[in-house]
């Protein structure tokens, strides 16, 4: 129907209708007035028929709004009529209150109300009110002027016409107010105007397509009637030919078929055969890599047999120790040419130059019996590769593989135990480092200590100069002269310098930051691995002028010895052995230029996570794995001599962290902590009694004067001398 808002019956407060309805809906009196002349409908005229203006909200599309209606009421039909004007014959439409609800709801505006019939809803307000606003203004006004004509002194009658004139300022506001209001609405209405024009134009646009399809339609249509009629003998022709198509159809999937499941059966077999030849190909490898294994131990006895040999004959007979010697030169340059067509054929087996990181295999010692002791440690440890290779290494890089995402667990520490794959490592690395110093690193920190370092030279810097050149001679990366390397170690240990001033620069820092310059292979991440080891890891101190914390941690290890291993600690004890000689370096670079740089590199795979207490394990691990060999030297200096290199022989690195992490249990931290702190307090105390003894001593050189040194020559004197 003509605007009605037809949405579905809400819930609100309901009167029926009747003559007099509750006064929140009183239509007969509140919105509609007696019947006025000009009232006509086609119906008959009742004598007295309830009738008015009322504002009605309706309309389509986005001008929907409210529009004046004359209503009447029909008592015998129980309809309320309405039109545009009380003029028009013909009534727009109807609503049928037999049946109808009016609704009016508390938050609606003032006067509105709806009708709700079971089809629809009609929303109507009520003039009338709007009406009763102005007559009680005039009222007001008529009220106003009654007590101007009313008012005794000129002063009432002034503060009135002051008070009308207020009004009229309010009013001439609210005009202008309304005026723009009014502006706004017209161009409102305008915009609107042109939206219904655009739509119209879109309305037609789309008529005339709708037009231009039922054309194209209709002569498709024709078209087809016009085929279908004229080619029903062509059609049938075409059937049959279609069917025999099916069927040779039919017949290529039935041979396609045959074919398939005999090729399927094929490359079943094929499959078979392809995973035997495998296995047999991995067997084969494996067999492969244990024979060239017990090639190595055999080459690797053979020359330990010359060598005991050569020290057994020694200079008795010169012919047999010049045959002797040509054997081992023989066998050392016979090595090194097999090593390079053993690469030609399988080159994960060769023993190249230089490992993954640019270490030596072997060692260029000027000493051939230590060149005969580095190339037999150096098949060892190919050797123990090459058995590991499929049993161990393989199973290990599946499982980091397929670790994912890194979180602290017991699993990694296992994985990080046994250590990490060569690929993995970096990734590992940078992992644990940021574990250890994220609340220590802030964005552009590295970068402004090299921009401090540039702009003023650190009084370590020196120092450091020299120690650049000392750093790893074994290794390419800084040894080759077009290497980078040299350059970002002094980048990292000048900007650790400015970072922790307390220390500045200690010897051994600068293996410490090779190391991790090696692995991770950037300056920054080498810089915050130097700072997680100095700051977070060791004990404050431990690199001090002092070095006290690494001369307690001496004097715990010697502890440890001995209750770990009491047998060998009674016989270095005998022979007055100081093992702090030895080991003092290894706590200072965790091991660094000790040993082979594939068990150093698992040592700080789980010293980074672990922490200090690895250091001591190894320590322990490494004396155990050469216990039996140290025990049957008797001399302090052979003992002293094989200790300088005894680390290098290590080259089973299994074995040795299963003596690390199982045979030197229990290893409990609380221990650790408590004999250092033993061992901290009598060392401080030593050395508070050192710093005492140095007092009195110079306090009695200061009161004994120039005498205490008349008749001793000075320099001077003796420099003066022929």
């Amino acid at each position: 129907m003509e605007g009605a808002q037809e949405n579905p019956a809400e819930s609100g407060s309901s009167v029926p209708w009747s003559e007099e309805p509750a006064d929140s809906a009183r239509v007969p009196e509140v919105s509609l007035s007696e019947e006025s002349e000009g009232c006509t409908r086609p119906l008959e005229a009742a004598p007295q028929k309830l009738c008015g203006y009322l504002s009605k909200f309706g309309g389509k599309g986005p001008i929907r709004g409210w529009k004046s209606r004359w209503f009447f009421f029909d008592e015998r039909k129980c309809h309320l009529y309405y039109s545009r004007t009380a003029q028009d014959a013909n009534p727009l439409d109807s609503i049928d209150l037999s049946s109808a609800v009016f609704d009016c709801k508390a938050d609606a505006e003032e006067g509105t109300f709806e009708i709700k019939t079971p089809n629809r809803i009609i929303t109507l307000k009520e003039l009338v009110k709007i009406l009763h606003k102005a007559l009680e203004a005039a009222q007001q006004e008529k009220r106003v002027s009654s007590a101007y004509l009313a008012a005794a002194q000129d002063k009432d009658r002034l503060e009135l016409v002051r008070h009308k004139v207020r009004q009229i300022a309010e009013l001439g506001q609210r005009v202008e107010v309304l005026e723009r209001e009014r502006e706004s609405l017209a161009q409102t209405a305008s915009l609107r105007e042109q939206e219904i024009q655009e739509l119209q134009r879109h309305v037609q646009l789309l008529l005339d397509k709708n037009q231009a399809k039922q054309q194209v339609i209709c002569k498709l249509s024709e078209k087809v009637t016009q085929d279908f009629m004229k080619a029903p003998e062509e059609a049938g022709r075409d059937f049959l030919s279609q069917q025999e198509k099916m069927e040779h159809l039919k017949d290529d999937m039935e041979a396609y078929r045959t074919q398939n499941r005999f090729l399927n059966s094929e490359i079943h077999q094929v499959t078979k055969i392809w995973r035997k030849v495998a296995e047999k190909e991995k067997a084969l490898l494996m067999k492969c890599a244990y024979l060239q294994a017990q090639n190595c131990r055999v080459e690797s006895k053979y020359l330990a047999g010359l060598r005991r040999l050569q020290e057994a004959l020694g200079a008795e007979a010169g012919e047999c120790s010049g045959l002797l010697r040509q054997l081992i030169q023989e066998a050392l340059q016979w090595e090194a040419s097999e090593a390079s067509a053993e690469s030609a054929v399988l080159s994960p087996s060769a023993v190249s130059e230089y490992d993954e990181y640019g270490f030596l295999t072997v060692p260029s010692y000027e000493v051939e019996d230590l060149r005969l002791l580095a190339k037999i440690q150096v098949l060892e440890v190919h050797s123990h590769q090459l058995l590991a290779h499929e049993a161990v290494q393989r199973p290990l890089r599946e499982r980091w593989a397929a670790l994912g995402e890194l979180a602290p667990s017991a699993e990694l520490k296992q994985l990080l135990r046994a250590g990490v794959p060569h690929e993995h490592r970096p990734r590992v690395w940078r992992w644990l480092i940021r574990l250890r110093v994220q609340h220590l690193q802030a964005p552009g920190c590295y970068q402004e200590l090299l921009s401090r370092s540039q702009a003023c030279k650190h009084p370590a810097a020196r120092q450091i100069e020299l120690d650049l050149n000392r750093t790893f001679p074994n290794n390419k990366h800084f040894t080759c002269p077009t290497s980078g390397f040299p350059d970002k170690l002094r980048r990292v240990l000048l900007a650790f310098s400015w970072q922790n001033p307390t220390i500045g620069y200690c010897q051994g820092l600068n293996r410490l930051a090779a190391i991790a310059l090696l692995v991770l292979d950037e300056e920054e991440s080498a810089f915050w691995c130097l700072v997680a080891i100095v700051e977070t890891i060791m004990p404050a101190d431990y690199y001090s002028k002092t070095l006290l914390a690494s001369q307690v941690d001496q004097r715990v290890l010697q502890d440890l010895l001995l209750e770990k291993l009491p047998r060998l600690t009674a016989h270095l004890g005998q022979r007055h052995v100081d093992l702090s000689f030895i080991t003092f370096n290894w706590f200072l670079v965790v091991f660094a230029d000790s040993l082979i740089s594939n068990i150093l590199l698992q040592v700080w795979d789980a010293f980074l996570y672990e922490g200090i207490k690895v250091v001591f394990r190894y320590a322990l691990a490494i004396f155990k794995y050469n216990e039996e060999a140290l025990l049957r030297l008797q001399d302090s200096l052979e003992i002293y001599q094989y200790l300088h290199f005894f680390t290098k022989t290590i080259c089973d690195s299994r074995k040795l962290m299963h003596i690390a992490f199982n045979d030197m249990n229990p290893f409990p931290m609380k221990q650790l902590r408590q004999l250092r702190a033993a061992h901290r307090e009598r060392l401080q105390a030593e050395l508070n009694e050192l710093e005492q003894l140095k007092a009195e001593y110079l306090e009695t050189r200061a009161a004994q004067g120039p005498s205490a040194t008349e008749g001793c020559p000075s320099e001077d004197e003796g420099d003066a001398e022929p």
